[in-house]
């Protein structure tokens, strides 16, 4: 009996999210990577709330609440990277008060997913300037924010593949410096 209330407590928190943002079920379907008719199910209870920990992860980045808020999730044993510029996307937009739902609408459906996952911490930010300055344009990021960021990002790709930046300092310095007069920074 206590599944039943678990369910209903799951369900219940999100059809009082989709009212209260006045969003459509197709919209937060495509945000959380799922059908339309997963979603129905979901709140209908005709099938078992999730315990998928990337589902429950990606239904508590739309609704801006802690997975664990869900009774239905378990913490993966997998460690969680938590990256600083992840964190601080996530803080501008709490400082500007942007919700989350606001923040997934302004980027093409196809990518919205890719942003949630972002935001949960499963993908780093793009190394695609044109993606890093869609997201910083739409946080109204000056241009140097966004840079500083796309900085950051490609070192990390660089060490990450086995680059040594203090031994390659003066290749590092000039490609980035080309980069900075190429975007005009």
């Amino acid at each position: 009996m206590k599944n039943k209330s678990t369910k209903e407590k799951s369900s219940q928190k999100v059809i009082d999210f989709l009212e209260k943002n006045s969003l459509h079920k197709k919209d937060f379907a495509e945000m959380i990577g799922v059908t339309l008719s997963y979603v129905y199910n979901l709140i209908d209870e005709t099938i078992p709330f999730s315990t998928r920990s990337t589902t429950l992860e990606r239904i508590a980045t739309v609704m801006d609440i802690n997975p664990e808020e869900f009774e239905e999730y378990k913490i993966p044993q997998e460690p969680v990277l938590i990256d600083e510029s992840i964190e601080f996307i996530k803080e501008t937009l709490k400082q500007k008060k942007m919700s989350v739902v606001n923040f997934l609408k302004a980027f093409p459906r196809k990518k919205r997913v890719y942003i949630v996952d972002m935001l949960r911490g499963a993908y780093p930010l793009p190394i695609d300037f044109k993606e890093l300055n869609m997201i910083g344009e739409t946080l109204n990021l000056d241009s140097s924010d966004i840079y500083n960021l796309w900085e950051e990002r490609i070192k990390q790709v660089l060490e990450i593949n086995g680059m040594n930046l203090a031994s390659n300092a003066a290749l590092v310095n000039s490609m980035l410096e080309c980069a900075r007069k190429y975007i005009e920074i």
